[in-house]
């Protein structure tokens, strides 16, 4: 059974306690303290449920109207509220027999999930329909208690790293084979690599290593030796050369692949997810992100693998050679290990602060480069480079402070890496001197040093890049596994989009327990204008929203041709409709790539009949270079009036069933504004069109118009018909003739 649970820190007697408030999915609210049920009662039997700050502390209460039976209690009493302390004291009901009764107290840290669960169960109160969140936001961790990151859903201390670098990994796999022959060939040129001190150590023992006096070899001898060395040098670098080419073009392709999925999965998204995210937070995952993860896979996994590789088949060797030398190397191995075992919570501590340091910076200077305009307009240069400056300094500062770190901790557990050396020369020295050992296999071991010491100390530098780089692949990820809430069914019902729209009974809101739309039925006739009319915050784009299905209802469903709108393709709709958006967005580029865009391989004739009927062909005619001309991003070196002729232009090139206009003359001169009711009278003549307008004169031409209010469709009727009736429509006609008049 689904439930939304707030924890509540304090009991009624405002001593702290451990408390869970559980509305359940069959419309009960029930309080746990400690593990004992404190009550439980129908949520049905309140009005609604309130939430009240007070000094240091809040409280949910449930406000009574009626004259209902006393809620059943089961383990103490909760319709007083006690007296004294920081908290509120909430506001009897005005039925005298039945006082608004307290369910629980917290601090103010819960406050806003106190409102979350009053709105859950006021929609349930007034609907019957208990709806829950999707996801509920987490502020602090569940398993370790620390905040968590405003842009990550898990926390960056308890997540699994190695399940998320073996699925980083795991991008590989398309590119396998080759892969697999670029590691092969950096086997085989690693073993290359450590042949020549084997081949020392035989040179030494055999042929240089005096016999009566005299060298046990000769100059051919030497000169072969010498020969195989040179051989397997060049053989070496060759390969290595060969080898890494063939990984880094491999792993390129991988992260172009792993950026192409991101901005795919973008696109296929919602609006949902451009709701919750800011531009600036799904920029720097799609680029920053993925360029960290890149990097990972190209350079980090790969040297990880050499440098195993190496440490392996140098020991192999060493103990092949005497396996009493080649333990005393691996003596300072274990020590360091744990060491790096201690520190690695402290370093991921570190680092996470230093990564949320930077994240800050980063929105900070997004934000303002966006915002440029509105900060020079209010003059705020000085405080913006104020906060950019002290946002910078800490970043600067806990970057410092790590490194340091760093730098304290790096240095001893090089010198304990280092103290094999010492035992090497001591004890491999004696050996020699005692005859248990050959100088030749002191010296292999003097030379194999480097290989078993350096890729321990290139590894103790892993836990300090892994801090940075799994943070990273958790947020990559999480954009890619995020679900779309639009989906597309695998037979989709692609009908004639030129038909009847119609909302039944469709209840929508961005959280559904807290509908924008309530209960909304509307019925659009093929070829016939609506015009949408209503206060702000009523619904009116969100009505258009739904049309376009740029979001799904959470009850009821809109249809065209009768076909539910979750039964076609979203492609299918969006081809054979049209939109005109408030705000006229036109890319970089000329003025036909920006009309051009409505329509997938238009030619300059489409343009040109699209510019024309909405009248943008002089004002582009009579630019240096035509329809060639740049515009610049925005479009911001065109007036309010040109942008949104091109808009419309952009809209119709397509010749589209459904014609969807948001405020298209909004903010417009009188003048200007004439120009395109002229086009817009000319464009919507016999196709379905849903308009909407603040500025009521816009809609003059409409067939209907559909008056909405908080509780949905409140009046529909032609212009005439609504003003007889003295309702809403009446009176913001009237209010503004009265603006008018004033002005």
């Amino acid at each position: 059974m689904k439930q939304f649970i707030f924890e509540y820190d304090l009991g009624l007697d405002m001593n702290p306690t451990t408390g869970r408030l559980i509305f359940a999915e069959d419309g009960t609210i029930s309080a746990e303290e400690n593990g004992e049920i404190k009550f439980t009662f129908p949520a049905k039997e309140i009005s609604e449920a309130k939430v009240q700050a007070g000094v240091g502390c809040g409280l949910i209460y449930a406000n009574y109207e009626s004259q209902s039976e006393t809620p059943s209690k089961e383990g103490g009493a909760g319709g007083e509220s006690p007296a004294g302390g920081l908290g509120a004291t909430p506001p009897r009901s005005s039925n005298s027999q039945k006082p608004n009764r307290v369910l629980c107290r917290f601090t103010m840290s819960g406050l806003k999930t106190a409102g979350e669960f009053c709105k859950i169960v006021n929609f349930y109160v007034s609907s019957g329909v208990a709806a829950f969140p999707d996801e509920t936001e987490k502020l602090v961790c569940e398993k370790c208690g620390r905040p968590m990151v405003a842009e990550i859903s898990v926390c960056v201390f308890c997540y699994n790293k190695f399940s998320v670098v073996a699925r980083a990994l795991g991008f590989l796999k398309p590119y396998a084979k080759t892969i697999t022959l670029s590691r092969i060939l950096d086997i085989l040129s690693l073993v290359a690599f450590l042949l020549p001190p084997v081949i020392m150590q035989q040179l030494i023992d055999r042929h240089l290593e005096p016999v009566y006096g005299l060298p046990n070899g000769t100059w051919t001898q030497i000169l072969l030796i010498a020969g195989v060395l040179l051989f397997t040098r060049v053989f070496c670098e060759a390969i290595t050369i060969f080898a890494a080419r063939l990984y880094n073009r491999t792993t390129i392709s991988v992260f172009a692949d792993m950026r192409s999925a991101a901005y795919e999965k973008l696109q296929s998204h919602s609006m949902t997810l451009f709701a919750k995210r800011t531009p600036g937070d799904l920029i720097r995952r799609i680029m920053d992100d993925t360029d960290t993860v890149g990097e990972f896979l190209s350079d980090l996994a790969r040297w990880v693998l050499e440098m195993l590789s190496l440490f392996t088949i140098a020991a192999v060797i060493l103990f092949i050679a005497d396996w009493r030398l080649a333990l005393l190397i691996l003596v300072p191995v274990p020590i360091v290990a744990v060491i790096l075992w201690a520190f690695q919570k402290v370093l991921h501590a570190r680092f996470e602060r230093q990564w949320r340091k930077s994240s800050r910076v980063n929105s900070i200077l997004h934000d303002i480069i966006k915002g440029i305009r509105t900060v020079k307009s209010f003059g705020n240069e000085k405080r913006e480079i104020a906060k950019f400056s002290k946002a910078n300094h800490d970043l600067a500062s806990i970057s410092s402070q790590n490194e340091v770190l760093w730098g304290v901790m790096f240095p001893p557990m090089g010198f304990l890496i280092g103290i094999g050396e010492f035992l090497i020369l001591f004890v491999g020295g004696m050996m020699v001197l005692n005859g248990s050992l050959s100088l030749g296999t002191m010296v292999l071991f003097n030379m194999y040093l480097w290989a078993i010491y350096e890729p321990l100390r290139w590894l103790v530098n892993v836990p300090r890049w892994m801090a940075n780089t799994t943070t990273s692949m958790v947020k990559v990820f999480e954009l890619l596994d995020d679900e779309s809430e639009i989906k597309e069914i695998t037979a989709p019902k692609n009908v004639p989009i030129a038909g009847k729209v119609a909302y039944e009974n469709v209840h929508f809101g961005y959280k559904s327990y807290e509908p924008v739309l309530k209960g909304i039925n509307l019925e659009i006739q093929a070829g016939e204008m609506i015009g949408l009319v209503g206060k702000s915050g009523v619904g009116k784009s969100t009505l258009i929203n739904l049309a376009m299905r740029l979001y799904d209802p959470n009850n009821g469903r809109v249809t065209i041709n009768e076909t539910d709108l979750r039964d076609m393709s979203p492609a299918h709709l969006h081809e054979n409709t049209g939109v005109v958006f408030q705000d006229s967005f036109l890319f970089a580029g000329t003025f036909f790539d920006n009309i051009a865009y409505g329509k997938h391989g238009a030619s300059l004739e489409d343009v040109i009949a699209a510019a024309q009927a909405a009248n943008a062909h002089d004002f582009i005619t009579q630019s240096p270079d035509g329809y060639n001309t740049l515009i610049g991003e925005g479009g911001q070196t065109l007036s309010g009036g040109e942008r949104q002729r091109l808009s419309i232009a952009r809209a119709i090139i397509k010749n589209p069933d459904i014609l969807i206009l948001d405020e298209a003359t909004s903010s417009l001169d009188v003048e200007t504004e004439a120009s395109i009711q002229e086009s817009l009278a000319r464009i919507t003549k016999g196709r379905t069109t849903i308009a909407i307008a603040h500025r009521l004169s816009t809609l003059r031409n409409a067939d209907r118009l559909v008056v909405l209010d908080k509780k949905g469709v409140a009046e529909v009727g032609t212009h005439t018909e609504l003003l007889k009736q003295k309702g809403i429509y009446y009176d913001l006609v009237m209010a503004q003739r009265k603006s008018s008049r004033e002005d």
